[in-house]
């Protein structure tokens, strides 16, 4: 059972088929068989978790498994204490509710790469870091949180997934390693 973790770059394709205008997954890994278990928008960057197996990738992907995804959102502004309790309490987007979840200010982490390209740094208009932390994942739903909040989402990174974080296993945009199924099933016990 090939499992990886796989730190996605910014514009890549969470897809193995070619993309007219953009790197797909297929650039950076030719192991046949393997699917991504979640996906990662192309404007986002970060860990991605591969497998050949299904009952694992629906486990880890599908929101009643309730796995916690860590997500640090560059946004646009100062946080308020209001926008984070907005953020951790349940928030209606229009077509869905969020599940209550994990919302904090931090400061940036020195690990943290630097993007490429950069973000559009505006002189006048402060930024800012937040950890969110899910139990489900829906389409673009960082971005859209922190917009309903008054945030926009500058840059987004998914730091970690389950027990596997980037901040404790490194991998450097467009890197990759095996991890065994015994780590797996370890880390998630």
């Amino acid at each position: 059972m090939p499992l990886i973790l796989f730190n996605k770059p910014f514009q890549v394709m969470s897809q193995f088929s070619s993309h007219a205008d953009r790197p797909s997954l297929s650039d950076y890994l030719t192991m046949p068989g393997i699917y991504p278990a979640g996906r990662l928008d192309a404007d986002s960057e970060g860990l991605m978790v591969l497998t050949d197996d299904g009952a694992l990738q629906h486990a880890i992907s599908h929101p009643d498994s309730k796995k916690e995804k860590i997500y640090l959102a560059q946004v646009e502004g100062k946080v308020e204490p209001a926008a984070l309790t907005r953020l951790r309490a349940p928030l209606d987007l229009g077509d869905f509710t969020t599940r209550p979840c994990k919302a904090s200010q931090i400061a940036l982490p020195e690990w943290l790469w630097e993007r490429e390209p950069p973000i559009r740094v505006r002189q006048q208009v402060p930024t800012s870091w937040l950890a969110i932390t899910l139990t489900e994942g829906k389409n673009r739903q960082v971005r859209r949180m922190t917009a309903a909040v008054g945030l926009p989402t500058l840059r987004l990174v998914r730091i970690a997934i389950g027990p596997f974080s980037l901040a404790t296993h490194p991998l450097l945009p467009g890197e990759w390693r095996a991890v065994s199924e015994a780590e797996w099933r370890a880390g998630m016990s």
